[in-house]
C-alpha cells in the first residue's frame, strides 16, 4: 500500500519551525560564506567544505563523482519524464536568497539545510524556510548526517527539534536525511556497511516516531552500494532522492524502482542545486500532505 502511495509521490514533511543557529555555528558559517562568495559565482558554494558544519547537499558527490553539467536542466523526454516540477536546496553557502527571482525562473519547491551532526544549525535557516514559503513555494529541511560522530536517533532528534519537524500545512514536504560521501575524511565514515545499514535505520524509525513521516533518503547509487552493500531494506518506506549529475538518474540503489526527486547539477542557475521533482505539482501537494 506504502509502494503506491509512494509511487503517487513519494516523500516526507520537513520542518515545521524555524531554528537561529548560535555562537560557533553562526561564525563558522560566516566564514565559509565570505570564503565562498567568488568560488562559483552565481551558486555560491565552495569546491569542498572548510570544516565541520560546512557540508551541504551533494558536498561530498562533488568531491568523488565531479560535475561536468553548466546547470542547464536536462531534456525531460531524453530522461524519461513524464511530469516534473523544477526545485533547489540550500545550505548557509547561499545566505539570504532572492527567493522570489527563484520563484520567478520556475522554481516551486526548496529544501533547506536545518542541521549536520548534532553541533552545527544553519544561521540563515528562517530566512530561506519561510522566505521559499512565502513566497509561494514548497518548502522542507534536511539534516547532513555524520554517521561517525553520534548515533542516528541522536541526529534524528536534533534534526527534528531544529528545523526538521513536519506540519500538515500542505506547504511542508517531509524531512531529508543527505546520507552521501564523507567529506571531512573516510569515505564510508569509519563504519562497515551492516553498521551503516543500521545507522540509517536508527535515524529513519526515530524521525518517523517524532514526525509521523518517513524520511526522504538523499544518496548516491555509488556510495550507497559501497558503504551499506547495495541496501534494499528501505526501498518500500522512504522515499528516494537521488543524486546524478548527468542527462539522466541512471541506475537507481536497490530497492527502490523510482525516485521521488533528482538533483541534476550542483550548478544550477541563481543559487544552490537544482533538482526535479518525480511527478506533477498535484503529486508534490499530495508529498507535502500526506494524503
Amino acid at each position: 500500500m506504502f509502494v503506491s502511495l509512494l509511487a503517487l509521490v513519494l516523500a516526507l514533511p520537513g520542518a515545521a519551525s524555524a531554528a537561529p543557529g548560535d555562537g560557533e555555528a553562526d561564525t563558522k558559517a560566516a566564514r565559509s560564506d565570505q570564503a565562498a562568495t567568488d568560488v562559483e559565482g552565481l551558486r555560491g558554494n565552495p569546491k569542498a567544505p572548510a570544516e565541520r558544519g560546512d557540508a551541504w547537499m551533494g558536498a561530498g558527490v562533488r568531491m568523488h563523482e565531479s560535475d561536468n553539467t553548466d546547470g542547464t536542466a536536462p531534456d525531460r523526454a531524453r530522461a524519461g519524464l513524464a511530469a516534473t516540477v523544477h526545485g533547489v536546496d540550500v545550505s548557509s553557502h547561499q545566505g539570504n536568497v532572492a527567493w522570489s527571482t527563484l520563484w520567478n525562473s520556475g522554481v516551486r519547491f526548496a529544501y533547506v539545510k536545518a542541521t549536520e551532526s548534532t553541533s552545527y544549525k544553519n544561521p540563515y535557516f528562517t530566512q530561506q524556510y519561510n522566505g521559499s514559503y512565502n513566497v509561494g513555494m514548497i518548502r522542507g529541511a534536511y539534516h547532513f548526517a555524520t554517521p561517525n560522530t553520534s548515533s542516528g536517533a541522536t541526529q534524528a532528534n536534533y534534526f527534528a527539534g531544529n528545523g526538521g519537524g513536519w506540519s500538515k500545512d500542505g506547504k511542508t514536504l517531509p524531512g531529508v536525511l543527505d546520507i552521501e560521501y564523507n567529506p571531512y575524511g573516510a569515505t564510508c565514515y569509519g563504519l562497515s556497511k551492516s553498521a551503516m545499514v543500521n545507522w540509517i535505520k536508527d535515524f529513519t524509525s526515530t524521525y518517523k516516531a517524532r514526525t509521523g513521516r518517513d524520511a526522504v533518503i538523499y544518496t548516491t547509487t555509488n556510495w550507497w552500494t559501497q558503504c551499506t552493500g547495495n541496501s534494499s531494506a528501505f526501498g518500500n518506506s522512504n522515499p528516494l532522492w537521488v543524486a546524478r549529475y548527468a542527462s539522466s538518474p541512471g541506475t537507481l540503489p536497490a530497492g527502490w524502482g523510482f525516485y521521488t526527486f533528482w538533483q541534476y547539477t550542483s550548478s544550477g542557475p541563481t543559487v544552490g542545486d537544482h533538482n526535479y521533482f518525480n511527478g506533477s505539482m498535484d503529486r508534490l501537494k499530495v508529498l507535502a500532505n500526506n494524503d
